[in-house]
């Protein structure tokens, strides 16, 4: 019997790799290894031929990235995509969240659409391709921790194990390219004051009148970024800065002691961390020079780039015709601005629908199906079949 008949369906692939958790959480309790969704992967694309490549990233909890590869020369094709969920909350699902559940047209479970069902996509198309007739060659990248600190795309960058053409990741997107996307930066604020009984406030310092004074400041920022920053082909057109959580004192009679607030700031392309970070500086600045040592800030994340493919690449108007669809701007991050670091043309265009991610009864729709393996394989053809 031939490798390829021992190869899952669609179905059973999606089944096998959603009963495989993989968990991405700030939660050292929540937190899961993906690494048995890695091994899943590496079975079937060593059975379809291709070499490959795993890497445990540095830094995780028993966390691996996979390269597979096919075909030789140079250029080709890079089908992207991470290998880790969201948590879910237990309560709110109608189904076990790692068994398939077919119902209404769709399939439910955790990842079907952000987005472990990518893979199972990948591999239906690869088992209708000659692959020992590529041109050129074909890279499978399963990601780890996208979901978090998106540090298996951030090692994967320092290792430059890969040098495609192009490249697509698979997120999200009812398979019209994404050429666009803001990035995505988080900081905690903190100030320290000096408690008190609140009957004599002069005695004390309060940490919640000054966070106040800050959070003028960052509203007077956020006006601004709004008014000198925009891009139409985003739906929501500014820099976006978000007030998180706050959390200070600990009882109504007491001067607070401490405060703490955790922002987010989601910029457009063109825009610099360095300048966010300035920026950022400059509106803690007159407070942090009133009250000497006590206000502090500190990155509570990596920060994530944002992403802009030039629009008149050759990707981007392949993108169009295979697709249908206009290319277009999203609000959430990817890993694309790393993987463009490859010195590749990049997109985001993959099968469901960003609505449904990090959603209760996340599901993937039947009729995303054919479609999808249709795209994957006109663009493996195109880039590695010509």
């Amino acid at each position: 019997m031939s490798t390829i008949v021992k190869l899952p369906n669609f179905q059973q692939a999606l089944s096998e790799l959603i009963a495989s958790p993989s968990i991405s959480a700030e939660s050292a309790s929540l937190d899961q290894s993906n690494l048995a969704v890695i091994e899943i992967l590496a079975t079937w694309f060593k059975d379809l031929g291709f070499a490959v490549n795993i890497q445990k990233v540095p830094g995780t909890n028993n966390k691996y990235n996979l390269l597979a590869k096919v075909g030789s020369g140079e250029g080709g094709l890079l089908l992207s995509g991470h290998s880790d969920t969201v948590p879910f909350d237990q309560q709110g699902w109608n189904s076990d969240p790692f068994a398939i559940q077919e119902k209404d047209d769709k399939f439910f479970g955790l990842g079907t659409c952000d987005m472990k069902g990518f893979f199972a996509f990948i591999l239906q198309a690869c088992k209708q391709l000659p692959l020992t007739k590529l041109t050129k060659p074909l890279y499978i990248l399963a990601t780890a921790d996208e979901e978090t600190t998106m540090a298996g795309a951030r090692f994967f960058i320092e290792q430059q194990l890969a040098k495609p053409d192009v490249a697509i990741i698979g997120e999200p997107t009812n398979l019209k390219p994404v050429i666009m996307h803001k990035g995505h930066m988080s900081h905690r604020i903190t100030v320290v004051g000096k408690s008190g009984h609140s009957s004599q406030p002069a005695k004390g310092i309060n940490a919640i009148e000054i966070m106040f004074e800050i959070i003028k400041s960052l509203m007077t920022l956020k006006q601004e970024l709004k008014h000198q920053y925009q891009n139409a082909a985003f739906s929501v057109t500014e820099p976006t800065l978000n007030f998180g959580a706050i959390k200070g004192g600990d009882s109504a009679n007491r001067i607070c002691g401490d405060c703490y607030l955790d922002i987010d700031l989601r910029a457009l392309p063109g825009i610099k961390d360095e300048e966010l970070l300035f920026w950022l500086s400059e509106a803690l600045k007159a407070t942090a020079e009133k009250y000497p040592g006590r206000v502090n800030m500190q990155e509570l994340h990596a920060s994530s780039p944002a992403f802009a493919e030039n629009e008149s690449s050759e990707l981007v108007h392949v993108a169009e015709k295979l697709s249908g669809h206009c290319c277009q701007a999203v609000n959430y991050a990817t890993e694309a601005p790393f993987i463009q670091q490859l010195g590749c043309q990049t997109i985001v265009l993959g099968p469901g629908s960003i609505e449904q991610a990090h959603q209760i009864d996340e599901f993937l729709a039947f009729d995303q199906i054919k479609p999808t393996e249709k795209i994957l394989l006109d663009f493996i053809q195109h880039y590695c079949l010509l």
